[in-house]
């Protein structure tokens, strides 16, 4: 009988430890946002969610398309070759902290840091063409 009282505790510790130790996946996302700052520069308080990563790029995705659709591939292709060469710098090796996340969601958060690390965010974090376009004439 105490033998099994001490283990049904000793299970009771380990599953309550679990649930309390576990992070949302919203919280992994920032916990590995924070990470990247440094790799991509930026402000340290740019903690996208996934889904907030993957508008941001969409964003810029979508941009790039029209500028190539519109005649302005060599300025699409810079911003292209910018961001990619970024990305690849910053994600070089993946931080302890994205370790939690997907490849598809590290991903997309490696490039929204990276698209902010460049400048082309607004204040609310939102891709800014404008800014974007700038950016690539400095």
């Amino acid at each position: 009988m105490r033998r099994t009282t001490i283990l049904l505790a000793a299970a009771c510790l380990l599953v309550g430890a679990a649930v309390g130790c576990s992070k949302s996946s919203g919280d992994k996302a920032e916990d590995c946002a924070t990470a990247l700052t440094e790799r991509t520069g930026g402000d340290s308080a740019d903690t996208p969610t996934v889904s907030e990563a993957e508008k941001r790029v969409d964003a810029l995705d979508t941009t790039l398309a029209d500028m190539v659709r519109t005649g302005y591939e060599g300025v699409a292709k810079d911003a292209a070759d910018t961001v990619e060469k970024k990305t690849k710098e910053g994600g070089k090796s993946r931080p302890e902290a994205c370790e939690p996340l997907s490849e598809n969601d590290y991903t997309v958060l490696l490039m929204a840091k990276t698209i902010h690390g460049l400048g082309w965010t607004d204040k609310d974090g939102q891709f800014d063409k404008l800014r974007m376009v700038k950016g690539l004439s400095d």
